[in-house]
């Protein structure tokens, strides 16, 4: 939980505090005064990174550094950014720096905003991003190994796009690191996949109020069993053709994951407000799985997305929002407000 935050220099903040409540708190202000930005700053002190640019864009324009301050029930966080002499971002927990958070010392949280309602029919990199991004709040390592693969990956793919062709033999030590890693990866989202496939059937009939029937299934290109192997062997087949490319197209950077609807792939039969409530079902899945495997309640954000729910669906979303702490940003807090027979917090927001 987030009692408070301090924000200096942070986009559309000069210098600005905000006090919340453990429970329901509106960001409500016109568009373009910020509200977004507010959600961004709780986002980079419960986890460290923005969701929406690289670090150095979070910075007022034309300013040289950023710091937020934010009281949580176990003491003060601090992020600060630095641009000169060399863009750095360090972390301050219980009097203690960090220059990158560990998965101990983040706060669970979760995200929905607008481009989540393009989850099914958007790019592919899209869903494994929304898998990856969970992966990394609930299993150790998880991180820290993805950002060894991408490396990984970056490099080979240099390699092939050398005037001099590679052979195998020097591309060996890339496929067999690639190879591991890959396999790290393709087990650990298809162990969230199989473990979102129990659940998504019941929640998704409890917020819609449909017989229909649910399922999500991870697509391996390599096998799982011996992942590792069948990359190792695909890297080496596949050279020639890689080479013509300039990238290497086997791996888990190239799965998806698939959900169906009574049978037959969501992406083409379903329509617009059974794909919301699809990703409802999935964001209340994802509170549950984050809460029970950090044995500690997340944060939900929920950027302008609301209003864009019909009645049935915001009252079932309202339904899991009663034991959480909540961050909803909206243009008009009568929307929210009216599903809501709790108190909640107002937090208006004047354009800068």
């Amino acid at each position: 939980m987030i009692q408070d935050i301090r924000l200096q220099q942070f986009r559309s903040y000069q210098d600005d505090s905000f006090e919340f409540s453990p429970a329901v708190n509106i960001i409500v202000g016109p568009n373009a005064s910020g509200k977004t930005n507010l959600l961004e700053s709780i986002l980079l002190v419960a986890r460290g990174s923005p969701y929406r640019d690289k670090d150095s864009d979070v910075l007022a324009f034309g300013a040289s550094w950023t710091r937020l301050d934010a009281h949580t029930e176990t003491g003060l966080r601090t992020v600060k950014l630095v641009t000169e002499p060399q863009l750095t971002k360090t972390y301050e927990l219980d009097e203690k720096t960090y220059k990158r958070l560990s998965l101990q010392h983040t706060l669970p949280v979760v995200l929905f905003e607008p481009n989540h309602l393009q989850l099914l029919h958007g790019s592919p990199d899209q869903r494994r991003t929304y898998l990856d991004e969970l992966l990394e709040q609930i299993k150790p390592n998880y991180a820290t190994q993805l950002r060894q693969y991408r490396r990984s990956l970056a490099q080979r793919n240099a390699l092939l796009k050398r005037a001099h062709r590679p052979t195998n033999e020097e591309l060996f030590p890339w496929n067999l690191r690639l190879s591991e890693l890959g396999a790290v990866i393709a087990r650990s989202r298809a162990e969230l996949c199989e473990r979102i496939a129990g659940q998504l059937p019941g929640t998704y009939q409890s917020i819609s109020h449909t017989a229909t029937k649910t399922a999500l299934q991870y697509q391996p290109r390599l096998g799982l069993d011996n992942y590792e192997s069948n990359m190792l062997h695909k890297l080496e087949a596949e050279l020639t053709t890689d080479i013509f490319r300039g990238f290497t197209a086997a791996g888990p950077h190239r799965e998806d994951f698939l959900v169906l609807f009574d049978g037959r792939s969501a992406d083409e039969i379903a329509s617009r407000g059974e794909i919301r409530t699809l990703v409802l079902a999935l964001k209340a899945i994802e509170l549950e799985i984050l809460h029970e495997s950090r044995d500690r309640k997340p944060i939900l954000l929920l950027d302008d997305v609301f209003s864009e729910l019909d009645g049935s669906r915001r009252r079932a979303l309202t339904e899991h929002l009663a034991h959480y702490q909540t961050f909803i940003t909206t243009t008009d807090a009568d929307i929210v407000l009216k599903d809501f027979a709790s108190a909640s917090t107002i937090i208006p927001i004047q354009r800068p």
